[in-house]
């Protein structure tokens, strides 16, 4: 019966373009349940219970006001129960998964509406990552963990994904893409470590570094320990003119905090067991990565869909936009931007330039003639 549904002929009986209205409005409203992945995921929330509602008053949005794109222009961004603001980001997701989901049909539809689909599925798992990287600087399992095994199911069923025409072809590319992907990244990741693991930031005279239960204070801004503490060996430094505690306090020592022990001059202690303390410095050492793990379990998912080729596509074009954006960032006076915006997203835009002429791109310039 699936053979019968994706039958070249069936779908060539209706006119092509049909079907790219099919695809677009199909897009939008997948688009609205990638919104529910982005608003739950990251929150460790079921995606399928319970069913949409304002996260404001939690009023159950019925069908009719939870149509794509027009219920948020006819509501002009507001929960119609209780009036609060329904952030834009609603109907940036719809808008582009039906854009998307319109590209995939006009660029692959006269192959395969299947291999069209497949492209559909995947560049979904790039829109949710991407959002959810913005706001919450994660890419959760889900999409990473996940992509790279529903990459290498479809795979062994898809040959043409990975242009092959064998089962063992099919599956042969996709693990080579994993491997590569995942191998790759955490190699940059590790090396990055090495060469640029330490972020010395001075502080000023009248603020005091102030580490709590749940991170490192420096003046108004909060650095959570879990974006600090990658791995055991991961330390924060600093030679402290008077370190404060609850019961004590010390002049002119040097002050160690790794995930398991704190160090102030000759004294140890547990982590947790102070909750807070406060130190007077004229600089902090403080541990930094080069990439997420998140990020190397993304790289790896795009390799599971797309091939080795595209790992390396996706690894110099992000570069390249990562430059670009920083330089934007710099004539714009918003250096400060940078280090606050995620390289996940980064990955997904060469990852989606691939599918939409990179790969054409790269065969031309690396297969030899």
């Amino acid at each position: 019966m699936i053979k019968a549904i994706f039958d070249p002929q069936m779908w060539s009986g209706v006119p092509f373009h049909f079907w790219s209205l099919a695809f677009f409005v199909f897009g939008c409203n997948i688009g609205s349940f990638l919104n529910v992945c982005i608003h739950r995921l990251p929150l460790g929330q079921s995606i399928a219970s319970p069913p949409s509602h304002c996260p404001h008053c939690k009023y159950s949005i019925p069908w009719y006001l939870n149509i794509p794109l027009v219920t948020w222009l006819w509501l002009q961004g507001k929960c119609r129960n209780c009036g609060a603001p329904i952030s834009i980001r609603y109907f940036l997701v719809e808008l582009l998964t039906g854009i998307t989901f319109l590209g995939c049909w006009n660029m692959f539809g006269r192959q395969s509406a299947v291999l069209a689909l497949v492209y559909c599925l995947f560049l979904s798992g790039l829109i949710v990552a991407t959002f959810i990287d913005f706001e919450h600087f994660i890419i959760p399992d889900e999409i990473t963990l996940g992509g790279m095994a529903v990459g290498f199911v479809i795979s062994i069923f898809l040959w043409r994904l990975h242009d092959q025409t064998t089962l063992v072809g099919g599956v042969k590319e996709s693990l080579l893409g994993i491997g590569a992907g995942a191998g790759l990244i955490y190699a940059i990741l590790r090396l990055g470590k090495l060469l640029f693991g330490r972020q010395k930031i001075e502080i000023p005279t009248e603020v005091k570094v102030v580490f709590s239960e749940t991170g490192v204070f420096l003046g108004d801004k909060e650095i959570p320990y879990e974006e600090l503490f990658y791995r055991k060996t991961d330390v924060i430094t600093l030679h402290a003119r008077t370190v404060e505690l609850a019961d004590r306090c010390y002049r002119d020592v040097r002050v160690r905090l790794t995930p398991q022990k704190l160090q102030i001059g000759e004294d140890e202690f547990n982590p947790e067991e102070v909750p807070h303390m406060e130190a007077d410095s004229a600089e902090v050492v403080l541990p930094r990565e080069a990439m997420g793990f998140g990020d190397v379990k993304f790289m790896g998912a795009i390799g599971a869909f797309l091939g080795w080729q595209s790992v390396f596509f996706s690894l110099m074009v992000s570069s390249i936009i990562g430059s670009v954006v920083g330089i934007a960032l710099i004539l714009f006076r918003r250096r400060e931007w940078s280090s606050r915006l995620p390289y996940g997203p980064y990955i997904a835009l060469a990852a989606a330039i691939w599918i939409f002429g990179g790969k054409h791109l790269f065969e031309m310039l690396f297969t030899p003639k």
